[in-house]
């Protein structure tokens, strides 16, 4: 069982944050801490203001979420580091090469890249929201 699972995007304000916390909402084990980072992110700032609209419309809040840069120790404490694209499982690669077998796209069920949102319309974000909690409930099964 994992008991540490970060999940990786570019900014850490659109994707990573929705799916830590639909990931966290769905697993529901209080023995697995679920967070996320970014390879570039955009460091103490809120979420993005849409994806904070549409993780609530679907009932999780993301009020509270800061970004935070992926560093080689919030790296390496991670059993399972989901990532959205496999330009991001480079980057970790890149940094942390032992960390290999530990790098899994969110979208690796569907063979699916989830693209970033980032100043796009409200559709695109409802979009990366659905493909996430897909991505997500691929992955329950697996996590349990």
């Amino acid at each position: 069982m994992f008991k540490n699972i970060l999940i990786l995007c570019t900014g850490n304000i659109c994707r990573s944050p929705m799916a830590e916390a639909v990931l966290r909402e769905r697993l529901n084990s209080p023995a697995t801490l679920v967070s996320s980072a970014g390879t570039g992110a955009l460091i103490g700032y809120p979420a993005d203001p849409m994806a904070i609209e549409v993780a609530a419309q679907h009932g999780f809040d993301l009020s509270a979420h800061r970004g935070r840069q992926a560093s080689t120790p919030v790296l390496t404490t991670a059993d399972l580091v989901l990532v959205m694209t496999r330009a991001h499982a480079d980057w970790v690669h890149e940094r942390a090469p032992p960390l290999r077998g530990r790098v899994q796209l969110l979208g690796r069920w569907r063979e699916l890249e989830v693209p970033d949102p980032y100043q796009q319309p409200r559709d695109a974000f409802v979009s990366v929201f659905e493909q996430i909690d897909d991505c997500v409930a691929d992955w329950l099964p697996r996590l349990a």
